[in-house]
């Protein structure tokens, strides 16, 4: 069974202990939300993929009305389809444009928080114009108020952007992997090009070519473009950089650079070959040093084609086609859902105002009083007033509100005294099914315990004795004092309190992230 267990508590420093910051918000990945420019800022303040900061509030939706696809890639295998299995390709049902959008009315009145409608597969969407436009035309006449986004890799963008345009689809993201033709030729066995399929490099260099004219099409149009990137060991770990900077320079809003999945299970030719997957430091290195070029996306969970909910969450299971057929959407049932939707979004931009107000209020006057002359950081990033340290947090809505038997996966976050920067997230299992036997099957809190490794604090709302002494055990610090917290002023007064107790002035341990 498992039992809750209440540390010492752990107090909040005083302004004089965080040099004039107020907790958790200077360098927070809250800030970052709000130092954007305004128009960016309130075209994604409820894009859950856009923004860190909405992903806690609202949800996406994908639909799978694109089956074909114009390129092949070493990564993927759109046959594949398993319940439990997250990973883009993968769906369950295929659907027709009208099925298509009446699931998502269904979907929209059961889920409030559902702001965006996608199409990202299982192929390409601009490899099926028809279907998905048909889509977006016939959702944007039921549920004006549902934001419209497209996932594709490129290849036919340049001649879809005006059609796009039309469809007022101001999001749109790029899977580019390369912008050197070697490289390419690695990734993608063949493309689709002029009715003939082409292969190696010749693939490659066209690929880049279409992908790189969509993108600068994009940007003058004034679509806001994030660009996906598969971080492969071995093949384009190191060039990613470099695409990095070339994709910022042409005007792209948000880099998202993801880890490769391959699992021989899954049939991808980068499976069946043994192509490994970076770990969660290599990603976060990589991640890190394109930070410095442009904004990067940390939040992704590379969802299904059909995923639903929440990130961190899919309730697919729950809108299967039988269930949506047998609805009846009546005019009144429409308007009701769409009030609910309304009045939600109300709420939550009352309550984000009113808390970044608190946040804001204060600080002004502690920088004015307190504020001390700043010191240059040695490279490295460690201080004189102590090191960053990683933090997983098992969390929901914004809050540390999992048991950390139950948490699906983890956030993690990187503090410092000046705030908590969200940089990654790990998938576990569910180590408590509620009943005696949590956990026997397999070692799913050994494993859970692996995927945590690199943290130092594990932060939840309750824990089990044997969860407690076995993260004890192997270095890392179980803290269930902030429950229904926010997080990231929570994981800063945890940070602030190993300062106070000595343990960050030395250099991190083998296992926290460079």
């Amino acid at each position: 069974m498992c039992y809750p267990i209440r540390g010492r508590r752990i107090v909040s420093p005083s302004p004089s202990q965080t040099s004039g910051c107020q907790v958790a918000r200077c360098g927070s990945s809250a800030e970052k939300m709000h130092a954007l420019p305004e128009d960016i800022r309130r075209r994604i303040e409820n894009h859950p993929c856009y923004s860190e900061e909405a992903h806690h509030h609202f949800a996406r939706m994908h639909v799978a009305v694109a089956p074909a696809c114009n390129i092949q890639c070493h990564y993927c295998n759109r046959k594949y389809d398993c319940a439990n299995e997250s990973r883009p390709g993968v769906v369950s049902e295929l659907l027709t444009p009208e099925q298509a959008v009446k699931k998502t009315l269904v979907v929209a009145a059961a889920i409030p928080q559902l702001s965006v409608l996608g199409i990202a597969g299982p192929g390409d969407p601009l490899a099926n114009p028809e279907r998905t436009f048909a889509t977006f035309r016939l959702l944007a006449e039921k549920a004006p108020d549902i934001k419209l986004c497209v996932s594709t890799n490129g290849l036919a963008l340049p001649q879809y952007v005006e059609e796009l345009a039309r469809h007022n689809i101001d999001h749109v993201t790029i899977t580019i992997n390369c912008i050197d033709p070697d490289v390419g030729a690695q990734i993608y066995p063949w493309i689709f090009w002029r009715n003939k399929r082409v292969r190696g490099r010749a693939a490659a260099e066209i690929l880049i070519e279409q992908q790189q004219k969509g993108l600068e099409m994009l940007v003058a149009k004034g679509v806001l473009v994030k660009v996906n990137s598969v971080m492969i060991p071995g093949v384009n770990d190191e060039h990613l950089k470099e695409v990095s900077k070339v994709v910022k320079a042409k005007g792209a809003f948000l880099h998202n650079v993801m880890p490769l999945i391959a699992a021989a299970e899954h049939g991808t030719f980068y499976g069946l070959m043994g192509q490994r997957s970076p770990t969660p430091e290599e990603l976060k290195a990589l991640q890190d040093a394109c930070e410095g070029e442009m904004n990067m996306m940390r939040h992704c969970r590379q969802c299904r084609a059909d995923a639903v909910g929440l990130l961190g969450e899919d309730r697919g299971a729950e809108f299967t086609m039988d269930k949506v057929e047998a609805m009846e959407l009546t005019d009144e049932f429409l308007a009701a859902a769409l009030a609910r939707r309304v009045a939600l979004r109300e709420k939550i931009a009352a309550e984000r105002a009113a808390k970044q107000a608190k946040a804001h209020a204060p600080q002004q006057a502690v920088i004015t009083l307190h504020r001390p002359v700043q010191k240059s950081a040695p490279a490295g990033g460690h201080t004189s007033e102590g090191r960053p340290v990683l933090m997983a947090v098992a969390a929901k809505g914004g809050l540390i509100a999992e048991h950390f038997g139950h948490a699906r996966e983890f956030l993690v976050y990187e503090v410092t005294g000046a705030g908590a920067k969200l940089v990654g997230h790990r998938k576990t299992d569910r180590y408590c099914s509620g009943d005696d036997t949590c956990g026997e099957a397999v070692d799913v809190l050994g494993n859970t315990i692996e995927a945590l490794k690199d943290c130092e604090v594990v932060l939840c709302s309750k824990i089990g004795y044997e969860p407690w002494s076995r993260l004890e055990a192997a270095g890392i610090q179980p803290n269930g004092e902030h429950p229904m917290e926010e997080i990231e002023p929570a994981c800063v007064a945890v940070w602030h309190e190993m300062l106070k107790a000595g343990k960050l002035m030395q250099l991190a341990p083998e296992r926290q992230c460079a």
